[in-house]
Parts: structure tokens; C-alpha cells; sequence
């Protein structure tokens, strides 16, 4: 009858004769039980909603530590009810016994709960702002068309490399996900860090600033690449794009932008040395990896490697094997490094399982809270979960920009840049075989990050 109590409180009481408050427990219970069920299975939009709203979160909280006061003192005066009043001493104990591993039972799964609604609601006030001041694209979103009837909405993936001696953060890592708002179909088109003359759109400031494109004149080639713009914009131009709340930012968002001929939503800074806890926290990613990939090691310094990742078909990679594989530059070019970012996005999609996310929740959102920087408003965080739950299911194509007969980082053909994104976006089609000339389509990441070794491909930190 204590278990029975416990799980199904007012039962004791009715079992001891306390007909009247035994009932009203118990249809407070189910009522409880009935409600809580109606609201949150209505539909994944209710839960996500609370899961973005931190003041409905603490007093959630509140209200799981409450409960389980009064569910506890309930299952202990349900017990002294019901146990004989005439009983051995090792009848009490075994009682006793039997209470305290009911309570702990019952108790653990709630103080978990609470844990994760505690955590939730730190991460989403430490990451998401109420407000944010965007200096592109004004958000016109409302809970009915989350997306302003936009068919697609871009994000700008930053990877940012601070460090000692570094001029403040540089964006090594920078690539746009296009995706589309019903399908989650996603394209993500990645830029070169040393690509030059960055383009502005015409209604910017900056434009007015760099009308022939980002070149700073300081002297240094290296202040005039895209990953410079991120630390360099907000030191020579403070001020320039008027209320920003991180003006490197939204500089960049308005370099992707100009250049690849499409608008730029919002930004997702990850820095890179986190990147490692992130890796960590979901159990690390899988991957192929198909030449030695370079631990440490500068190229130009004449420093070696300490150790290399070795060729071989699904590698598990742990958080600090994981940032290695894609930023390893030592004996590689860019675009190689490139390659390798996208199958680890790739392979962090296909970690991001919904046990696996579970297991480690409070782990990944307490390393997404040291690392994680957006613009992305809290009041589209639930359709955001939603979108990227359809991206997960659906295809993910690659567009990179790479040198070519058509393509140089040190001097960009900006017009053949915007025609591949849109003919990415928008294939043109052929009839019967006639018609518009097909330009290259963006590529399935998977069929670059197959397993496909180069022969005898092995690499010592000695060599």
C-alpha cells in the first residue's frame, strides 16, 4: 500500500479509512496527470514554446520542487496510515526501508526534470536575447508565419579562431546555410577566409565605405581577407551600422551577403576551441577520413606536427580530435580544411539523435552557453527546432567556392559567384535536352566525405 500510495496518492489514505481526503487526492492527481498530458500533447509547438521561455521555465521549476514536497508527504503519511500499529521491530525497518527507496524512485526522475527546465532556461537567456538589433534584415516574424513569408531563411555559420596575439576574433570558418522553410532542404554555400574584396550590398554603409569592395589599405593582405572583417569593421568603423548588438557580426552578415548576391538572416558564431566541448558533449562524431589529417603544426613557422589522424572509414573522433580534423591546416590548403567542415557538420547532424541529445542534454547546453553567439531572437527559437528537425530529414547540398577557371579567392568574379547560388537555389531545368545551359549544381556532402583513400596514405608525426 505505500508503493501503491506513492504512485497512485490518495490510495493510502482510502486504504485507512480517509475516505474523503483520500478521493480528493487521488482526483486532483489524475485531474493533474489528465491536464498536463492534454496540454503537451496537443501538438511539439507547445512544448517548444516553453522550452523558450525562461520566466514560464523557473516557475515550472518552482512548481516540480513544490510537488514534490507535497507528493513526498504524502507517500510518508500514507505509510504511517496504513502499517499495522502492532508490529516488530523488523517490520518497522523493513518498512522504513521500502519508504526511502520509493522516495528516491519517485523522486529522481522529477529533480532531473527540474534540472533540465533549470538548465534550458539559463541557456536560453545566456544565448537568445529578447530583442536583438539587427543591422540587415528587420525580423517581421509572428507566431502564426513564423518565417514572414520568407521560402527560405539563411543563417551564417561563423567559426571563430581567438586566441593569444591574435587581433580579436577572426571568422576562419565561415559558411551560409540556406534553408528552405517547408521542406528543410538545405544548401550551404562555403566562402575562402582569404577571399578578397568582399562586396557590400548598395544600401549598406559599408558600401559607401568599400564601394570597390573590403580592402582596408593598412598594408597587411591578411586586414583585407574576409575572416579580418569580423575584428577589423568594429575597431576602424565603430558605430557605422548604427544599433548592432556585435557590429563584427553584422559586418560579416552584410559581406556574405554582397557577395553571394542573396540576403543573410543571421548569424551562428561557434568559437572553435569550444567546438571541442560540443563534440564532447553529444559523444563525439563519426567520420571518413581519406589522407593523414595534420594535430599542431604551423606550415609557415617550419613547425611539425605532433601527430597526425590516420586515413580509415567511420572514425569516431572525440572533441579535441574533432577541432584537429577541421582546422588541421599544416600540409593542406584551405579548401581541403573546407571540405572537412562540412563533413563535420555533416557528421554532427547525424550525431544529433533525439536519446543521444537527451542523454547528454545538460552537458551540450552547458557547452553551448561558453561558445555559442547568435542573433537569432528568442521568440523564433521554437519554429528554428522545428526547421532544423525537417533539415535532419531532408537532403543537405554544398556549394564551395574554390579556385578554379572560373573562381580566385585574391580576386573574385562576384557575377559568377551570385549566378551559382541562385542556380544552386533555383536549378535551371532543360527541355528535352535544349534550353538554358546548365552551370554546376551544388553537391551532396556526402559523396565528398565518402571513404575514398589515396593509395598508401599514411603519415607520422616523424615524417
Amino acid at each position: 500500500m505505500t508503493v501503491l500510495g506513492a504512485f497512485a496518492p490518495g490510495t493510502g489514505y482510502l486504504f485507512a479509512g480517509r475516505r474523503a481526503l483520500g478521493a480528493v487526492v487521488l482526483i486532483v492527481w489524475i485531474g493533474a496527470l489528465g491536464a498536463i498530458t492534454w496540454y503537451f500533447g496537443r501538438d511539439v509547438d507547445t512544448a517548444l514554446d516553453l522550452a523558450f521561455d525562461p520566466t514560464l521555465l523557473k516557475i515550472v521549476a518552482g512548481g516540480l520542487g513544490v510537488l514534490l514536497v507535497v507528493w513526498g508527504s504524502i507517500t510518508l503519511t500514507s505509510h504511517l496510515l496504513v502499517r499495522p500499529r502492532r508490529r516488530s521491530r523488523t517490520h518497522t525497518v523493513v518498512g522504513y526501508v521500502t519508504l526511502a527507496a520509493v522516495l528516491l524512485v519517485g523522486a529522481a526522475p522529477v529533480l532531473r526534470v527540474a534540472q533540465y527546465v533549470l538548465v534550458t532556461a539559463d541557456t536560453v537567456e545566456t544565448i537568445f536575447a529578447d530583442d536583438v538589433e539587427s543591422a540587415t534584415i528587420p525580423t517581421e516574424a509572428t507566431e502564426e508565419d513564423p518565417w514572414a513569408g520568407q521560402d527560405r531563411v539563411n543563417v551564417l555559420l561563423l567559426g571563430g579562431d581567438g586566441g593569444e596575439g591574435r587581433t580579436g576574433v577572426r571568422t576562419d570558418t565561415v559558411i551560409l546555410v540556406s534553408i528552405d522553410t517547408k521542406s528543410g532542404k538545405t544548401i550551404m554555400f562555403s566562402l575562402p577566409r582569404n577571399m578578397m574584396n568582399a562586396q557590400f550590398p548598395d544600401d549598406s554603409p559599408l558600401h559607401d565605405l568599400y564601394p570597390d569592395g573590403y580592402q582596408t589599405g593598412l598594408g597587411d593582405p591578411g586586414y583585407d581577407m574576409l575572416n579580418a572583417i569580423y575584428g577589423q569593421v568594429p575597431v576602424l568603423h565603430p558605430g557605422v551600422l548604427g544599433k548592432s548588438d556585435n557590429e563584427g557580426a553584422d559586418a560579416v552578415k552584410l559581406a556574405v551577403s554582397g557577395s553571394l548576391g542573396i540576403p543573410v538572416d543571421y548569424y551562428l558564431l561557434v568559437n572553435l576551441a569550444g567546438f571541442r566541448a560540443v563534440v564532447d558533449a553529444i559523444g563525439g562524431i563519426t567520420v571518413n577520413i581519406n589522407e593523414p589529417v595534420a594535430i599542431n603544426g604551423n606550415t609557415d613557422a617550419g613547425i611539425p606536427p605532433t601527430d597526425y589522424l590516420q586515413p580509415g572509414p567511420d572514425q569516431h573522433l572525440d572533441g579535441f580530435k574533432a577541432l584537429w580534423y577541421a582546422r588541421g591546416r599544416y600540409g593542406s590548403d584551405d579548401y581541403a580544411r573546407m571540405e572537412r567542415q562540412r563533413c563535420a557538420i555533416d557528421a554532427l547532424i547525424e550525431a544529433a539523435d533525439p536519446v543521444t541529445m537527451l542523454k547528454r542534454y545538460v552537458e551540450l547546453l552547458k557547452a553551448g552557453q561558453d561558445i555559442v553567439y547568435t542573433d537569432i531572437p528568442r521568440r523564433l527559437g521554437s519554429a528554428f527546432v522545428q526547421l532544423l528537425l525537417r533539415v535532419k530529414d531532408a537532403k543537405v547540398r554544398s556549394v564551395v567556392f574554390k579556385t578554379s577557371d572560373k573562381f580566385f579567392s585574391g580576386d573574385p568574379d562576384f557575377d559568377y559567384m551570385h549566378d551559382l547560388v541562385q542556380n544552386a537555389i533555383y536549378p535551371p531545368k532543360k527541355v528535352g535536352g535544349k534550353g538554358r545551359e546548365q552551370r554546376p549544381e551544388a553537391e551532396n556532402p556526402k559523396d565528398a566525405c565518402a571513404y575514398q583513400p589515396a593509395d598508401g596514405a599514411s603519415v607520422s608525426a616523424s615524417d
